[in-house]
C-alpha cells in the first residue's frame, strides 16, 4: 500500500470503504465528544458522508454563532489550519462557512485514518 495523495486528496474513492468510513466515523465521533459535541454515526455505509456532514453542519453553526472559542480549539484539536480554511473561502466564497468546515473536518480525518492505517500496514516505514 502506498501513502496516499495526501495534498490532493479527495472523499470520494474512499465513500464505500466500509472500514475506512467506520474508523473516520469513530475519530470524528471520539474528537467531537471532547468537546461535549455528540456525533453519533448509525453504521449506514451508503450515507455515510451526508449523515457525518449534517451533524457536523449543525454542530459547527452552533460553535460559530455562539461559542467562537470551543470552535477555534475543536479546530486545533483536529488539525485544520486557519491557512487551509482562508485558502478554502476564497476558492469558494459562496459556500456557507460551517459547510466550509465541515468538508475540511471530514477530510483531515481521512487522512488522520489513512496515514494511520499506512504506518500500521508498514510499520518499517516509521
Amino acid at each position: 500500500m502506498n501513502l496516499p495523495d495526501l495534498k490532493n486528496l479527495s472523499i470520494e474513492p474512499y465513500r464505500n470503504r466500509e472500514e475506512v468510513i467506520r474508523q473516520v466515523a469513530a475519530q470524528i465521533e471520539k474528537d467531537f465528544d471532547q468537546f461535549g459535541l455528540e456525533v453519533h454515526f448509525s453504521g449506514e455505509i451508503h450515507n455515510a458522508y451526508e449523515e457525518l456532514f449534517t451533524q457536523l453542519n449543525k454542530h459547527l453553526s452552533h460553535l460559530l454563532d455562539r461559542d467562537y472559542h470551543r470552535l477555534v480549539l475543536l479546530l486545533y484539536q483536529i488539525d485544520v489550519s486557519e491557512k487551509q480554511i482562508i485558502r478554502t473561502e476564497l476558492n469558494f466564497p459562496d459556500v456557507p462557512k460551517s459547510e466550509l468546515l465541515t468538508e475540511l473536518i471530514i477530510l483531515r480525518e481521512l487522512k488522520k485514518v489513512l496515514i494511520r492505517n499506512y504506518f500500521k500496514e508498514n510499520p518499517d516505514k516509521l
